[in-house]
């Protein structure tokens, strides 16, 4: 990881966004620190302190796809944003992804060339898993 520019990103590694993300970011030439949130987990603190640096709440960054989000009752309006959280620290798959973060801000990277507004240097070209070719 640089000290210069540090870059951290909440990584799962069996998403295709994911890895897409991480692989940008690494053909800009940085080494981030990069975490699966899976295995560490997530703190209330932590996931607090990433949604105000994003300007979100809980059920902006809530991935229900291939998650237990429905079978918790988490996508009813109804429930409250603590609950959300609660759940998230619970079950950290809950937590959409990646997220990254840099000197440039904090954003959940969906899509994932996202990650590309949060770098000072960018590759000069890219190809994602689609085969798509991004040229930023």
């Amino acid at each position: 990881m640089s000290d210069v520019f540090p870059i951290t990103i909440y990584h799962n590694p069996d998403c295709g966004t994911s890895r897409n993300a991480l692989a940008m970011i690494e053909a800009a030439g940085y080494v981030p620190n990069v975490i699966d949130y899976r295995d560490v987990g997530w703190t209330r603190p932590l996931l607090e302190r990433l949604l105000s640096d994003m300007g979100a709440a809980p059920r902006d960054v809530l991935r229900e796809k291939g998650t237990a989000a429905a079978e918790l009752g988490l996508l009813d309006e109804a429930v409250p944003e603590d609950e959300i959280l609660a759940a998230m620290v619970e079950h950290p798959i809950l937590v959409n992804r990646p997220i990254v973060v840099t000197p440039k801000g904090t954003k959940l990277c969906r899509p994932s060339e996202m990650a590309l507004t949060l770098l000072e240097r960018l590759p000069d070209h890219f190809t994602k898993e689609d085969g798509e070719v991004m040229r930023p």
